[in-house]
């Protein structure tokens, strides 16, 4: 593999309930110069998803429950917020102090829920993870298949993680590709044969990809492009997720 090309998109408009987010995409990216390609890997930032499924919600139209509104005024916390996580959420993994880690409905381990209220689009708003990431990503590379082009889609988010600070973008969604490459089976040059190596490839994207967006540049969307994937209509991040029986830290 000669190299990667990592880019981010400017140019997309504000994103709204109802916004075809694949044709901004693909026009936005066309007027910068750098039209998406067969091949390319497109990696979309979660929040501009749900903007476009209309995953946001009114704060002052939340119906505050006596616990979460106790819980709210122990911590300092918004009383809605701690309402919407508690309802986005099939259970609080851990709570120390003001923390709520929780498991989303989806299944994913993370702080509030993925709920945020940064480029919300107006104050007293919040954004929530959208329904259903994988699904929204192969909306998208349908509506880009139908343009002619073969390009994997990655719903991204950011998520701190276990035992280290600050956060990091992974993938919730995906469609089109494998989100793991795998070394089990293989040799290494001196003979050893890999057991248990298998590389979350659509984390490593996510991951890359923010590096040419950011969270001030208002470029939520970036393509990598040189970076071979195995081809998949049915792969979804599902698969990446370990079962509790399996996980030896919740």
């Amino acid at each position: 593999m000669p190299g990667l090309s990592i880019f981010g998109i400017p140019g997309l408009p504000e994103i709204t309930p109802g916004t075809d987010l694949a044709g901004a995409i693909h026009a936005a990216a066309a007027e910068a110069g750098s039209p998406l390609e067969s091949g390319d890997i497109l990696v979309i930032t979660s929040k501009i998803v749900s903007k476009a499924e209309g995953r946001i919600v009114d704060l002052a139209s939340v119906e505050v429950s006596p616990f979460a509104r106790q819980y709210a005024e122990r911590w300092e916390k918004e009383p809605a917020i701690v309402e919407l996580v508690l309802s986005e959420s099939r259970r609080v993994v851990r709570q120390v102090g003001p923390i709520l880690i929780t498991e989303t409905r989806h299944g994913f381990i993370c702080a509030n829920a993925g709920i945020d209220q940064s480029s919300s689009g107006g104050h007293g708003l919040a954004v929530l993870l959208p329904l259903d990431p994988d699904e929204s990503a192969m909306r998208a590379r349908q509506a880009l298949r139908s343009k002619g082009l073969d390009v994997a889609v990655i719903i991204s988010d950011t998520f701190g993680r276990p035992w280290r600070e600050a956060q990091t973008d992974i993938a919730i969604g995906i469609a089109g590709m494998q989100p793991v490459t795998s070394y089990i089976g293989q040799v290494d040059p001196h003979g050893h044969e890999f057991r248990v190596q298998a590389l979350c490839t659509a984390d490593e994207v996510a991951g890359a990809a923010e590096l040419v967006k950011g969270n001030l540049s208002r470029v939520p969307c970036a393509v990598v492009r040189g970076l071979p994937w195995e081809p998949d209509d049915t792969a979804s991040m599902q698969s990446i997720i370990r079962d509790s029986e399996r996980d030896l830290f919740r």
